[in-house]
């Protein structure tokens, strides 16, 4: 099983290079960055931490509060607009309405991007709040029920047609105000 092995072989590989005193290094460095991203994420407080401070420099995060019903996938798929790839994955048998994210830390990820990864994030969640909520409560369900708040999802085409009129207004406002700008130069 060359395959299975060669991570394996790579990690002796580099522990050979760099010496054990190197290796413990790039592994406290990593740490040390894990920890940046851990408490950037702990400062927004949006976030609940899952992963535990010692080990893999891994920090797994879930959304305290899944405001106007957006969640951790959300998340994962606006942080790619700005080049991260962050999987949102639900956790196994008996906690599957956990869900979370998930960074790992390797050797070339900076103090520098874990300070940016948390400014992205603190960016989507800004943009997520301004998004219209992904739970609706439709008319004729209100009359149908007496006036009781009976919750629908909207459908994914109906969410769609939301962002893409939210983002399309986005951007004639942007250029309006820099017309603006333009203008007064």
């Amino acid at each position: 099983m060359l395959a299975g092995s060669s991570q394996i072989i790579a990690q002796y590989y580099n522990l050979i290079r760099l010496g054990q005193e190197g290796y413990r290094n790039i592994m406290e460095n990593c740490h040390e960055n894990a920890m940046v991203l851990k408490e950037g994420l702990e400062r927004t407080g949006r976030f609940n931490i899952l992963s535990k401070d010692h080990g893999v420099p891994v920090v797994a995060f879930s959304l305290k509060k899944k405001n106007g019903g957006h969640d951790e996938f959300e998340v994962s798929e606006m942080l790619r607009r700005f080049g991260w790839i962050v999987p949102a994955y639900p956790m196994p048998a008996d906690a599957e309405h956990i869900t979370v994210l998930r960074v790992v830390i390797r050797a070339e990820f900076s103090r520098t991007l874990a300070e940016r990864l948390v400014q992205d994030i603190t960016n989507v969640l800004h943009d997520l709040d301004k998004l219209p909520p992904k739970l609706i409560v439709g008319e004729e369900e209100k009359q149908e029920n007496g006036g009781g708040a009976l919750m629908k999802r909207k459908s994914n085409l109906e969410t769609q047609r939301e962002i893409t009129t939210y983002w399309r207004n986005y951007v004639v406002a942007q250029k309006a105000i820099k017309r603006q700008k333009v203008a007064a130069s």
